[in-house]
């Protein structure tokens, strides 16, 4: 296994997949909360944090497996957190037997058009490459972090985007490889008993992703008021009592 990853506690397992932008560290309050109750593990993403940089073609959603029989886990609940819900997603779609819950945190999603506003705000942070503090300066002030960058973890927030923008500007050229067909077609077979939150004052695209997950057959909705995209550094509590009441269910 090439992937740096994390374990805490004993229990039933759950995997935490972290969001773009950031590593492992996103979870840094809710995995010992969970892990009084629950085997945790977190792990970098290809390319981010600790894990090595990508080579020609990465399959997020086959590092996944992967770090399931590295564990010799056979079945898992996973939390995933914007593209990190995406891989879990994917997951829950392609290999059901393999998952017990799924929890998803203002997934991003497969086969979903995002607006122009969404575009362009990516783009331009984009285009401000390589120069690294102009793209930190881009992304943390968009609105998706309006609320992280006023709070007491504003540090770590920029820490781990540095560390990010770091990462990806020395990647290699490579292929990233999703399943096929996307899961925005295949919503209605998603099996798995799902658990959706999202922070009110999040990008209004992820809301509209939220929009799309009502096809699925079993998903519950949780919106948080007074959050952005980054719960799990903002409303540690909230989203534990959310979550553990979904697991114990």
């Amino acid at each position: 296994m090439d992937l740096y990853y994390e374990v805490k506690g004993e229990g039933n397992p759950v995997v935490l997949l972290h969001s773009g932008g950031v590593d492992l560290r996103e979870w840094t309050y809710i995995t010992p909360l969970l892990a009084e109750h629950y085997k945790v593990v977190t792990f970098d993403a290809r390319g981010i944090g600790k894990s090595p940089s990508p080579l020609n073609q990465v399959n997020y959603v086959e590092d996944l497996l992967s770090i399931l029989n590295h564990l010799k886990l056979d079945k898992a609940t996973l939390i995933g957190h914007s593209i990190g819900g995406q891989i879990a997603t994917e997951f829950a779609l392609n290999y059901p037997e393999r998952v017990k819950k799924l929890v998803l945190i203002g997934p991003s999603l497969s086969g979903f058009q995002y607006s122009k506003d969404y575009n362009t705000f990516m783009n331009t942070i984009n285009h401000a490459a390589p120069d690294l503090e102009k793209m930190l300066e881009l992304s943390l002030n968009g609105s998706l972090y309006k609320i992280v960058m006023t709070s007491i973890n504003r540090e770590l927030m920029v820490e781990m985007h540095r560390l990010y923008f770091e990462r990806i500007l020395t990647w290699p050229a490579f292929e990233m490889v999703w399943p096929q067909p996307t899961a925005i077609d295949r919503l209605e077979d998603l099996s798995i008993e799902t658990l959706f939150i999202i922070g009110k004052e999040d990008f209004l695209d992820n809301h509209r992703v939220g929009e799309c997950f009502k096809r699925a057959p079993k998903v519950n909705f949780v919106e948080i008021p007074d959050a952005d995209h980054m719960l799990p550094l903002t409303h540690t509590e909230e989203l534990h009592h959310h979550i553990i009441n979904f697991l114990k269910e």
